[in-house]
């Protein structure tokens, strides 16, 4: 994995620290494919073409971020016309945010980069073992989601 000396069988027998050490080499290999400001707008940008405009509150919970990181992501985007950020026309005091062309022509751009972060961090699997680690890594995940508020 690194330059770390061998961790004892039973730390490598538990599941959370092999997750935890992935995660640490995924983030790695991501930051040397994506600068920081790509991956909030990877994450932003993705969830517009999901799920559609979005309140900025909404894309917080969605995707774990403080309201003030959003606001700073949003504006950011909207500047370089990858979104476009409109009063709600259900509550004026909110901020609706949609996906623009610009904006999908970026997250393909970026998909890109993540795609090459992924392939590096997964190098050693199969396709049906990507496949099969992305299931069971979501069951995991899935398992474990916080109750809605």
């Amino acid at each position: 994995m690194d330059d770390d000396p061998l961790a004892p069988a039973r730390l490598r027998a538990l599941a959370s620290w092999q997750a935890s050490r992935v995660s640490t080499i995924g983030a790695r290999m991501t930051a040397r494919h994506m600068p920081l400001t790509a991956r909030s707008d990877f994450a932003v940008l993705a969830a517009l073409e999901e799920y559609g405009p979005l309140s900025q509150a909404e894309l917080g919970r969605r995707l774990g971020l403080d309201r003030n990181d959003v606001s700073g992501i949003v504006t950011r985007l909207a500047a370089g016309g990858h979104v476009d950020r409109r009063p709600d026309p259900d509550d004026r005091r909110r901020n609706e945010v949609s996906l623009t062309g610009p904006g999908l022509r970026r997250l393909d751009e970026i998909q890109h980069h993540a795609d090459a972060a992924q392939a590096e961090l997964l190098a050693g699997l199969n396709e049906g073992e990507r496949n099969q680690l992305n299931l069971l890594l979501s069951k995991v995940l899935a398992a474990h989601r916080p109750e809605p508020a």
